[in-house]
């Protein structure tokens, strides 16, 4: 399962927004950095009259696992746990959000690290 299509943060200067601006937020696993959105830097076609809401996307990098049948079922987990517990918040301001997970995650089972990603979202404030 992939991300809905208003929840998708798309285009390298959207990242290097993020690199740049972003808060950062730390678990033994993952990196999440958390900005307010700047929507001059969006791809063209993406429409900016929806309601403000919350744009995510997860790097797992190579080193996390050889494997890319391991990265991607990372990368479906992480889908489908974030489509499930950011559809419905309300939001005041468009936020974007990256997580990158660290080498470390491979020793942690999928629910520990679903767990920490609660952790990190309610440690930035985009859920309660």
């Amino acid at each position: 399962m992939v991300l809905p299509k208003h929840m998708r943060l798309k285009g390298h200067r959207c990242f290097d927004f993020i690199y740049r601006e972003g808060s950062r937020f730390y678990s033994p696993s993952m990196v999440l950095r958390v900005t307010k959105a700047n929507t001059k830097l969006q791809i063209k076609g993406v429409n900016s009259q929806m309601k403000p809401s919350i744009k995510c996307a997860i790097s797992i990098s190579n080193k996390v696992s050889k494997r890319s049948v391991t990265r991607n079922k990372l990368r479906r987990l992480f889908h489908h746990h974030l489509s499930c517990r950011l559809s419905n918040i309300k939001f005041n301001d468009e936020v974007w959000a990256f997580i990158s997970l660290k080498p470390s995650c491979m020793k942690n089972s999928n629910s520990t690290l679903l767990k920490e990603c609660d952790k990190l979202l309610i440690k930035a404030g985009i859920t309660q």
